[in-house]
């Protein structure tokens, strides 16, 4: 645990301010880089804890490359078909991977996007309702704000974007970006604090949290602020999934000794800027469930499956895996160390496997010759 004094977080934004940002200490090893009272913190969703899992039969296993020769993809969502959405931060392209061949179409250009640094192009999530308005969803970085919009899907032709919820502040690094639906079918946004520490701090401000909105864009009615957002006290978050019983977790980078893995509850504050780490709950804030020193982790993606929470891990080069006991996140441990290069992305897939999405093209990796790649895991 850390306590962050006043003079550490200055020296934080300063250091911030210069550019560098998550993405840029998972390649360089720098450290550096780029309050309201807290109401009782409730549970994601008032469900029952889920059964402890039976331990896996073994490690992962890489089966298959669903996909080479990407760059820098971010976002990864499935149609209901099972064909996958794909996002690609810098080139702001979304495509469309289809059939047992896996064949990769593009399905449209987002002009809007306006690559830098960590912004770009991210998240990307799939109506639940897609049978019914063919809606895909989509987080972009525009030249005025990080955004989320939406567009009907129609084969492989996109639709005239509709703006859902705009004015979340943007930046070159700290961008958060991921979306994904919960089982109460709102949207949950994760954003980041733009290298600016103190709006993670701003209860009402839409940087340094995860936000729960209707399809729509408006605050779901029960929003413990009467606002979109659902929890604070973020610096950058970059994954959200959620388990059988309901329950959202989170992956969130630290700054200088230790990244996250939090359980979200509604109106929880997690510390960030004043804490870093555990060692915050005699102040009011939320402890994480598992830290992890930057060079092992810098996480991004997060995906559930059969009782284990599977994070994707850039600088660290792994793919992680967590066991969920009840409300608990335990037993960490790491596969394909150095193997396959920076881990961005990783979702539970349709039939049971997971997919792994490297982001070695972004820039600050080390691509090998097929990079940037889809791996199909054996969990």
């Amino acid at each position: 645990m850390r306590l962050l004094t006043a003079t550490i977080a200055a020296g934080a934004l300063l250091l911030a301010g210069c550019g560098q940002g998550d993405d840029e200490r998972e390649t360089t090893g720098n450290a550096t880089e780029s309050a309201e009272a807290t109401p009782s913190a409730t549970p994601s969703t008032p469900v029952s804890p889920a059964p402890t899992p039976a331990e896996p039969a073994g490690p992962p296993e890489v089966v298959e490359e669903i996909a080479t020769g990407l760059e820098a993809p971010w976002g990864l969502a499935f149609l209901p078909n099972g064909d996958a959405l794909v996002t690609e931060r810098d080139t702001r392209r979304l495509l469309r991977i289809s059939g047992p061949d896996h064949a990769v179409t593009e399905i449209a250009t987002i002009d809007s996007a306006a690559p830098e640094g960590e912004a770009g192009l991210l998240g990307v999530a799939v109506s639940p309702t897609f049978a019914e308005d063919s809606l895909v969803y989509l987080y972009v970085t525009t030249a005025e704000d990080n955004r989320v919009v939406r567009a009907p899907l129609s084969g492989d032709r996109l639709g005239d974007q509709e703006p859902v919820l705009t004015g979340i502040p943007n930046g070159f690094i700290h961008d958060g970006g991921r979306l994904q639906f919960g089982p109460d079918g709102y949207l949950y946004v994760s954003t980041g604090e733009i290298g600016e520490g103190p709006l993670a701090q701003e209860r009402d401000g839409l940087a340094g949290k995860v936000l729960r909105i209707t399809p729509d864009g408006q605050p779901v009615p029960g929003n413990p602020f009467d606002t979109p957002v659902w929890s604070w006290g973020h610096r950058n978050v970059q994954g959200l999934a959620f388990d059988d019983a309901g329950t959202l977790w989170a992956s969130e980078f630290g700054q200088d000794e230790f990244d996250e893995l939090n359980r979200i509850d509604a109106g929880a504050n997690y510390g960030w800027p004043e804490v870093e780490g555990e060692g915050g709950a005699d102040q009011g804030f939320t402890d994480p469930q598992q830290v992890w020193n930057p060079d092992d982790s810098s996480p991004s993606g997060l995906a559930y499956l059969d009782g284990h929470l599977w994070m994707a891990a850039l600088k660290g080069e792994r793919l992680w895996r967590v066991r969920v006991d009840g409300r608990r996140a335990v037993e960490p441990e790491g596969f394909f160390i150095g193997e396959y290069g920076r881990v961005r992305t990783v979702a539970a897939a349709p039939d049971g496997g997971l997919w792994v999405m490297t982001s070695n093209r972004d820039g600050r990796g080390s691509p090998g010759e097929d990079d940037d790649k889809i791996l199909l895991v054996q969990p």
